[in-house]
């Protein structure tokens, strides 16, 4: 079934958390609540939960209104599960005990799933690679171990909705990544509608099929993930999303002249907020540097960082002095302080 947020507006003492917020989730789609500390994915999240109740909008799943300004269905009446950031597993249950417990308790579970648990539950430990630590205690795990069983209890009861706050941010980098594929994996196998609040741009582009990136409480935009990358639709997601560079310039028709240059830029896709306002958005991947010199924008390296197989290099535009930054896999030696020329 479906999820619907229908504009939702929630106010703390005159703060506008959310600010008429409205999104359809599909069943069976992952969808990416994408934006930086403070936006208000974490609140949308908690209203999708039943902890908050909106000041004004409402919240629909399948056909039951779960929330509106005078009415909020509680967490435990919804068929929902939710993955912490901190996992809160039962410390003294073993693995496969937290598995069981929704299992065994939530009065949504489908009777299939309740007089199978035993087979359930063996399955979902072996598709989180837990085999051989059914008797553990969470204390004797490791962090990434520990997240697989908050998964692997989310899932048992094959949930209308699963919220993920934040699951991957208290591992380290490899981990990360190693948790990133088997939940995109379990994604796939269960087919269970996902929201997944995160503030890691690869987290929502390697996993989501759409993502819904959030500033100030609003939706910014929508899309897929190729579209977010590709095709940002305002300043602030093509700034979040891929750090592109904002270059300054004049539109003439389909072309764009960067400021100080007679270089001819056509026109790739770029939404009409950037023709309005004069800047040609640029991933730093998409930047090729060159000697002073030849045509295109001219700059002044400040700083370099060795990154293993590329360059990250900042700079600073000699038009209208912005910051701009390019990613570069060698071909000549540069020195902060350089002159150089960027072109696409």
């Amino acid at each position: 079934m479906s999820t619907e947020i229908c504009n939702i507006v929630m106010d703390f003492g005159g703060f506008k958390a959310l600010n008429d917020i409205s999104l359809k989730i599909e069943e069976g789609e992952f969808i990416a609540v994408l934006g930086p500390s403070g936006c208000g994915k974490t609140t949308l999240l908690r209203l999708l939960a039943g902890f908050n109740h909106p000041t004004s909008g409402e919240i629909r799943i399948g056909e039951r209104v779960v929330a509106n300004q005078k009415y909020v269905l509680p967490p435990n009446e919804r068929f929902i599960s939710m993955v912490f950031q901190s996992y809160a597993l039962w410390p003294h249950m073993t693995v496969k005990k937290n598995i069981q417990f929704p299992i065994k308790n939530s009065r949504f579970v489908s009777r299939e799933i309740r007089e199978g648990c035993e087979e359930r539950v063996r399955e979902l430990i072996g598709m989180v690679g837990l085999t051989g630590m059914e008797k553990r205690l969470p204390a004797q795990l490791s962090g990434g171990q520990r997240q697989r069983v908050a998964l692997a209890r989310a899932l048992s009861v094959n949930p209308d909705l699963l919220l993920m706050d934040e699951p991957l941010s208290n591992l380290d980098t490899e981990l990360r990544v190693e948790m990133r594929r088997e939940i995109k994996e379990l994604h796939q196998k269960t087919g269970v509608t996902v929201v997944y609040v995160t503030h890691d741009q690869s987290e929502a582009l390697a996993l989501a099929d759409r993502i819904v990136v959030m500033n100030h409480g609003q939706i910014e935009q929508v899309g897929t993930p190729r579209e977010i990358y590709a095709a940002p639709a305002t300043p602030f997601v093509a700034k979040f999303v891929g750090r592109s560079n904002l270059i300054a310039g004049a539109w003439q028709e389909d072309v764009f002249i960067p400021a100080g240059s007679a270089a001819r830029w056509e026109n790739c896709g770029v939404a009409e907020v950037f023709r309005r306002q004069g800047q040609y958005p640029v991933k730093p991947e998409h930047l090729t540097i060159a000697p002073a010199g030849t045509d295109g924008v001219r700059a002044v390296i400040r700083e370099i960082e060795y990154q293993g197989m590329e360059m990250r290099m900042m700079l600073r535009s000699q038009a209208d002095d912005t910051v701009l930054e390019i990613r570069y896999r060698g071909g000549g030696e540069y020195r902060p302080g350089d002159e150089v020329t960027l072109s696409i």
